[in-house]
């Protein structure tokens, strides 16, 4: 039956559906630690197939699941329904206003690409992500993206002045500022439209209602927060709160994650480049707690960012060839470094900056080795900063840092008690953890090591979530400060918010998707956050007699594993490198290494394949690779494509006696 509908649904639009498990493959995965096979894949082609492919799924029931450049970390992008690429021909800038500096998008538009279009007007998009070379506009509205430089410019959401969206049973909204009467006009529609405005006035016209949520949602102080939908924001709009701002349900959109509606146009704000004398002060420090306290100083001086890298970091950034030349600045075996960026009219003005900063470290004795990085190094400096995630796959073997907890935002004043507490939790499990990223927002990318092939760290797993979202409730944080709920937070999200507050997240979600079509699963009625993960436990993985050594990477299968899905090979920024040449070429995810090493992982590790070299459709999306070692050079994970291409057509050959080419090319000539 489901067949059926999908061919339909195939006819009906301008754009592309495939339902064959190469694509199915493909798209099991995010950057997440999940995976599972979806119905398929659609690409619409423009808004029109947008309602078309919403109005057939709510109609017929299919769960339908919007993804950008799918570099999710908490398996937003992951399930079973069907997968809406907005990537591959959404991706148009419509246009752009200087004076009032604003630009509308598709939702596919990549964040670098936006920047370079407008940075010759003085402007750029504020909020940023390590992703920006790949991220999607409306990736980032999904997650409510901030990054680096949030301290500045805050999230996403403060920056989403409009959307034009399709609702769940196929119509179309625009999310603007409304004032009272406005908002007396929407509520009166008879319409899914209405609905949804009658359903939130329902929320919060109570006062009980919103005295509550503003007691119980994270600090208002936390601006990076992302648990749940942000129903405290639009109970300080007006007309709940007479000082607040206009009522736009662009707050309730940013950080839905897909679950609410799905966007085709968006309105977003631009600001002002910075001043054009940028350095950044590398401080070096001798222990965790020490930059925890440094933060605090670091950030009496008005930088423009803190990050945080700690000793793991630099030890994988010196596994990986380009971070190595990267790590240039580094002193030492520091047990943390503070990347404390300062733009200025001029370099006497950072220099005094900077000198003054430094005088309050040694004043302090935090610190011991304290450089200056100017000019063009400044963006190698952020390059092995943005590295961050994938590096950390370089560690060999099935133990690494895994995305769980890293993602909790805490008031920055409260991050040394907390980060105390949070260790106190990793003793107790006996792990160890990996501490890197936005400490100067209160947001340590906090990784424990875990191996998730094995049964009892899957225990682990959920026990540390556990823990720890009960730790960020009594710290009044918010669970996520970027990175989303997805898969991996939703389940907890009763204990930040309380069994009341969820409720009315659980209202909203109905009046927004009635039918539960738009991404389920996330944020509201969440799948087990243990459940679907990428890795079967206990498993014990055929060893495969290799042409070429991997003993390095302790084998072949672990070798392929590498690739997180950070999707560092869908970068067309050919300024920061060449990276994936093919997958510039089509812009086709099919043709990018994440696919081939997705594809390379699903054959290895399905037992039902008893060859995993003897399947033509596995050659198809491997002879795409031109063997340029591209992705070997500046993979964060290393991923040799070159060399597993060759790996595999060896033992093709040896298989069956003739070259993959001859078998299925015979007209073209090598």
């Amino acid at each position: 039956m489901i067949e059926k509908q999908l061919a339909e649904l195939h006819l009906k639009i301008e754009g592309d559906l495939q339902t064959g498990m190469l694509f199915r493959s493909i798209y099991a995965t995010d950057a997440s630690v999940y995976r599972e096979l979806p119905l398929g894949v659609v690409f619409p082609k423009n808004a029109t197939d947008v309602q078309i492919i919403i109005q057939h799924c709510s109609t017929h029931a299919i769960p339908l699941i919007p993804r950008g450049a799918g570099t999710s970390l908490a398996g937003q992008v992951v399930g079973n329904g069907l997968i809406m690429d907005m990537s591959k021909h959404l991706t148009q800038i419509l246009e752009l206003n200087v004076d009032e500096r604003w630009i509308r998008v598709q939702p596919g538009v990549i964040l670098d690409q936006l920047n370079d279009y407008v940075r010759p007007h003085g402007l750029f998009f504020g909020p940023e992500t390590s992703t920006s070379s790949r991220c999607n506009l409306g990736g980032m509205v999904g997650n409510n993206s901030c990054g680096s430089h949030s301290i500045l410019y805050k999230t996403t959401r403060e920056h989403l002045l409009e959307a034009d969206v399709i609702l769940s049973d196929g119509s179309k909204a625009r999310f603007i500022p409304l004032d009272e009467s406005q908002l007396l006009e929407k509520r009166a529609l008879s319409s899914m439209e209405g609905d949804i405005y009658r359903s939130i006035h329902d929320v919060l016209s109570v006062n009980e209602n919103r005295n509550l949520i503003l007691t119980s949602f994270p600090d208002p102080g936390i601006y990076r927060r992302n648990s749940g939908y942000a129903i405290d924001i639009l109970a300080n709009c007006k007309p709940y709160n007479a000082d607040g701002a206009l009522f736009n349900l662009c707050n309730l959109l940013a950080g839905s994650e897909g679950t609410l509606a799905v966007a085709t146009e968006l309105k977003l704000n631009l600001v002002e480049l910075p001043p054009a004398e940028v350095g950044v002060l590398c401080a070096h420090f001798n222990s965790l707690d020490e930059a925890l306290l440094a933060n605090l100083v670091a950030l009496k001086h008005m930088p423009g960012a803190v990050e945080l890298m700690d000793i793991e970091i630099v030890k994988a950034a010196r596994r990986n060839a380009e971070q190595d030349r990267n790590s240039f600045f580094i002193k030492g075996n520091p047990e943390a470094i503070l990347i404390i960026e300062f733009a200025c009219k001029s370099i006497s003005e950072l220099q005094d900056s900077v000198n003054q900063l430094i005088a309050d470290f040694k004043e302090k004795g935090y610190g011991y080795h304290y450089p200056l990085i100017t000019g063009t190094d400044v963006s190698r400096v952020w390059a092995l900063r943005k590295s961050g995630l994938g590096i950390l796959s370089n560690i060999p073997g099935d133990t690494k840092p895994v995305t769980v907890v890293e993602d909790t935002a805490i008031q920055v004043n409260l991050l040394p008690e907390y980060i105390a507490e949070f260790r106190e939790i990793l003793k107790t499990l006996g792990l160890q953890s990996v501490f890197h990223a936005h400490i100067g927002s209160g947001e340590i990318h906090v990784r424990p090591v875990l191996n998730l092939k094995n049964e009892a760290d899957v225990v682990k797993f959920r026990a540390i979530g556990t823990a720890v979202a009960h730790l960020v409730k009594k710290y009044k944080g918010s669970l996520s400060g970027e990175h989303g709920d997805g898969r991996l937070r939703s389940e907890f999200l009763p204990i930040i918010l309380g069994d009341k507050c969820y409720a009315f997240l659980k209202q909203i979600k109905r009046a927004f998707d009635s039918k539960g079509v738009l991404n389920p699963g996330k944020i509201v009625d969440p799948v087990p956050m243990d459940s679907m993960l990428r890795y079967q436990t206990n498993i014990v993985q055929n060893e495969i007699d290799t042409m070429f050594d991997f003993s390095g990477r302790q084998g072949l299968l672990r070798a392929v594993e590498m690739c997180n899905g950070s999707a560092d090979c869908r970068r067309i920024n050919t300024k920061t490198g060449a990276m994936c040449p093919s997958y510039m070429a089509t812009l086709d995810e099919t043709a990018s290494t994440r696919a081939r090493a997705n594809l390379l992982r699903e054959f290895l590790t399905n037992s039902e394949k008893s060859n995993p070299f003897a399947h033509p459709e596995l050659y198809e999306i491997l002879d795409l690779c031109l063997s340029c070692k591209a992705c070997k050079s500046e993979c964060p994970s290393n991923i040799d494509m070159a060399k597993f291409k060759s790996e595999f057509l060896y033992h093709y050959h040896k298989e069956f006696g003739v070259s993959l080419r001859t078998r299925f090319f015979p007209t073209l000539h090598f």
